[in-house]
This record gives C-alpha cells, structure tokens and sequence, in this order.
C-alpha cells in the first residue's frame, strides 16, 4: 500500500514513505519533501517500508536533497530498504546522499 505523510520524530521533519514510489505518485512525494523543507531546517525521508523506488522517485529525492544544500538545511534518508539501497547504489547516490539508520 502506497502512503506518504510527514510526522514530527526527534526535532525532525520526517516524510514516512511505504509501498512502491514511481511516476504514479512521485510528484505527491516531491511536494511533501518540500513542504517539510519550508517548515524545518531538519527533514529526514523514512524509506524503511519502501519496496520499490524508479526514477521519478529518486528525482523527487535529488530535488529536495538540491533544495535543502541550497539552503544549509539537513537532509538525510533515514533507514533505506535493501530495494532503495541497491538503486541508490547503482547510482552512486550512496555517496551523495546522507544516509541514516536512525535519527539522533
């Protein structure tokens, strides 16, 4: 089952994501990282539950990553599945990206 929300978790912004993220829904899950970035200056992307991310995704990740560097904001995916990882690895985002197993 798809779903995106943000929720509040350890003086974070955090966007939870579940199910699979691709061009069907990507643009809700741009807008939500953005919206988290305008209300904080630490905003973290819960990708534990996500079993598949394509590329429309991975922009809208890029996009807010982009936006909050701009801006010296934190920014950081917290908890990538191994699906996620593999395509972040794949392309070589897993050096870009900060990457997180839990919130301090």
């Amino acid at each position: 089952m798809k779903r995106c929300h943000t929720e509040e978790r350890n003086q974070h912004r955090v966007v939870v994501l579940s199910g699979e993220v691709d061009l069907s829904w990507s643009q809700q899950v741009r807008r939500e990282v953005l919206n988290a970035l305008k209300s904080s200056d630490r905003v973290a992307v819960d990708l534990s539950a996500v079993s598949y991310i394509d590329s429309s995704g991975i922009a809208a990740l890029v996009e807010g990553f982009q936006q909050a560097r701009g801006k010296g904001q934190q920014f950081v995916l917290l908890s990538a599945s191994p699906p996620v990882l593999a395509v972040l690895k794949l392309a070589r985002l897993d050096k870009v990206f900060q990457l997180v197993d839990k919130l301090d």
